[in-house]
């Protein structure tokens, strides 16, 4: 053992900024070069150091030469065994310290081997940091002479190295969370928006080409040419139900759908809704129309139609209404959809199925309210309001 402290301290004195510039520069290397670089250079360095020092070496050169190799190995196997790694390079660096010379280049190996406990011990390995940093430190120094604020100094650095690379795999871990968080609430948000589309597709349409069919079957014998006018209509809704599915199975697809002319197929919006009221009227429905707003962006256009389609649909399918009206009114900061209609209003009990329940979602998604229940002359009433562009939400 010498008598006297090392010629050249630990790296203690290391800047916080260049070691975190070191880390980066660590971090963006492929995994090869990440782990087996560093050990390499390392590895050089300490060898050259002892071969400058051989003539105080001495006889214990194949020890020296022992110990970098195990300093150099323990660096490259860091990341895939963090604790055992630091470990065997803290007793090797001790052995170092104390049976060699006092190297300045062997510290640093450990140094590595501390931010590695913290960054890839995981949470139970990386616990150990805080204990066994300490001992490692006081083999070191121990039997040297030197101030006693030194051994203090380095232990602090060795404990910003693990509190750095343990706060950073804390931080990395938990922006894991966050993002499969936001991709879990991202799929369910597309999940419940496709589920929409179809059961506006599905429900409208199929409800639509059942009235369509039994009234067709009903005036067959009595007045055949209003039965081909309602098996015209029925073979129209079938084409456009399918052409409507096919953009829907687009979205699952992940791929934009097409019309058959190549040209992008855009979805319905309140320019579709007098063909909409037509195709509701040949069924049977007599409507009333009034549309006093000034045009809304795309998405709230979307959403007004969709609104329309379900709550129609709802009055053919359920209230056995003669008559509905519907409205699009501008109201102050607010655009308001209104679809009223004269049949038997809500039974006893009612609670709102699928369709009530994506109006409700639809508006939500725009910052706005859904309501439904007995109009205020009887029968059934929705009322959507959605905010103006700008309109604080």
């Amino acid at each position: 053992m010498t008598d006297t402290g090392p010629t050249t301290p630990p790296p203690g004195s290391a800047s916080p900024p260049r070691l975190a510039a070191v880390l980066r520069t660590l971090r963006t290397l492929p995994p090869v070069l990440a782990d087996v670089g560093p050990a390499a250079v390392l590895l050089a360095a300490m060898l050259g150091e002892r071969l400058a020092a051989a003539a105080r070496i001495g006889g214990r050169m194949p020890l020296a030469v022992a110990l970098a190799l195990l300093l150099a190995a323990a660096v490259a196997a860091r990341r895939r065994a963090p604790l055992g790694a630091y470990l065997v390079g803290t007793v090797a660096l001790t052995l170092d310290s104390q049976t060699v010379l006092e190297s300045a280049i062997s510290p640093y190996a450990n140094l590595l081997g501390a931010y590695a406990l913290g960054r890839y011990g995981g949470r139970g390995r990386a616990g150990y940091g805080p204990a066994i940093l300490p001992v490692g430190v006081a083999g070191y120094f121990l039997g040297h002479d030197v101030p006693t604020l030194m051994p203090i100094g380095v232990l602090a650095v060795w404990l910003a190295a693990w509190a750095y690379g343990w706060g950073t795999a804390h931080r990395l871990a938990e922006q894991a969370v966050e993002r499969r968080q936001a991709r879990e609430e991202l799929l369910a948000e597309e999940r419940a928006r496709i589920a929409r589309e179809v059961h506006d597709l599905v429900g409208h349409s199929l409800s639509l080409m059942l009235v369509q069919a039994g009234a067709a079957r009903r005036l067959i014998d009595r007045t055949p040419g209003r039965s081909r006018d309602l098996l015209r209509e029925l073979e129209h809704t079938g084409a456009d139900a399918l052409g409507e599915l096919d953009r829907v199975l687009g979205l699952l697809r992940r791929t934009e759908p097409q019309h058959a002319d190549g040209a992008p197929r855009v979805e319905p919006g309140l320019a579709e809704l007098p063909a909409l009221i037509g195709r509701m009227e040949h069924a049977g429905l007599h409507i009333t129309y009034r549309h006093d707003a000034p045009p809304l962006p795309a998405e709230q256009d979307r959403c007004a139609y969709r609104v329309v389609q379900e709550a129609l649909t709802n009055t053919l399918r359920h209230s056995r209404a003669d008559h509905a009206t519907v409205r699009i009114a501008a109201a102050p900061g607010a655009t308001v959809v209104e679809v009223r209609d004269d049949g038997n209003g809500p039974p006893p009990g009612h609670r709102p199925g699928r369709g009530l329940t994506g109006i409700a979602e639809r508006a939500a998604r725009l910052h706005g309210t859904a309501a439904h229940g007995p109009g205020p002359d009887g029968g059934f009433q929705v009322l959507v309001t959605l905010p103006a562009p700008g309109a604080p939400a």
